[in-house]
């Protein structure tokens, strides 16, 4: 896995998921220079949040949501919080696992 910024429509899709949530001015501020790493090759558009801790485990669901890909699919959007409140994964599925098209303009 290669570490990388965030995309501008994925950073879009996590500003619509934090808004309202525990902790969001603490988590927006920090997304904008939070790195990731792609979880699947095959394009799921699945992410690791990269923290400054090892050891880290996957803690609550923060938020959540769903939408139509391109091809009239629906994607599932999970986001999770690592167990010391810091985001850990941003968990993205297409119920015919295919590969996602694209992430909307929330």
């Amino acid at each position: 896995m290669t570490n990388r910024l965030l995309k501008l429509p994925e950073l879009g899709l996590l500003i619509y998921l934090l808004r309202g949530t525990p902790d969001a001015d603490r988590l927006l501020a920090r997304l904008y220079t939070t790195e990731v790493a792609d979880l699947s090759e095959e394009g799921s558009g699945s992410l690791r949040f990269i923290g400054p801790r090892a050891n880290r485990r996957l803690g609550e669901k923060v938020a959540g949501t769903r939408y139509l890909d391109d091809d009239g699919v629906p994607v599932l959007v999970a986001l999770y919080l690592d167990q010391e409140g810091e985001l850990y994964e941003l968990d993205c599925w297409k119920v015919d696992e295919t590969p996602l098209r694209r992430i909307p303009a929330f």
